[in-house]
């Protein structure tokens, strides 16, 4: 386990061991991937508690490092959708993807592997297979999005037509995808 900051490496290194799992899970200070080398034979990577953006910038940091790696498990907690953009124009592909709820905040949570994939930009943006599943906590989720845009577009000045633009195509897309009336 790598953590960046001292105090949340010394809460991980207390964690660990009181659940006693020294012999399992090492807790290294470090950033991102440089928390291990190729002679630990890591094939699994999870980021997780963190903006996708960021999680893109250690993933691209750290490319010499996924060669070696056949799965990540990485759960942003926005900009899913430049994640996903990260993932694909990077050589790989989503294997599944899930939604959950916890005291009203909503967490995706991505499954990829080395491959090919190509996404539309509706598929980066609300994920293939939870667009496929559309469970009760997606609809949620967008629902919630939904009804925070549609109130920033009511504060929007008539004269920024641009923003008004941008904001009204990003409200009718989740309409679509919720098959919301206009």
């Amino acid at each position: 386990a790598g953590e960046v900051v001292e105090g949340p490496f010394q809460s991980a290194q207390k964690n660990v061991a009181e659940h006693g799992l020294t012999k399992q899970i090492e807790v290294r200070l470090a950033n991102g991937l440089a928390a291990f080398e190729a002679e630990d034979q890591i094939d699994t990577i999870v980021i997780a508690g963190m903006g996708g953006r960021l999680i893109s910038e250690i993933l691209e940091n750290g490319r010499a490092k996924l060669a070696s790696v056949s799965r990540l498990i990485l759960q942003p907690n926005n900009r899913e959708d430049e994640l996903r953009s990260w993932l694909v124009s990077n050589g790989f592909r989503l294997l599944a993807e899930d939604i959950l709820e916890e005291a009203g905040k909503f967490y995706e949570i991505l499954v990829a592997e080395a491959g090919q994939q190509t996404l539309t930009e509706q598929e980066k943006r609300f994920g293939p297979f939870l667009l496929e599943q559309k469970s009760s906590v997606f609809q949620q989720k967008w629902q919630k999005e939904l009804k925070k845009l549609e109130e920033a577009l009511a504060h929007i000045p008539e004269k920024n037509e641009l923003e008004r633009s941008a904001m009204s195509q990003k409200i009718e897309s989740i309409k679509e995808v919720l098959h919301v009336s206009k």
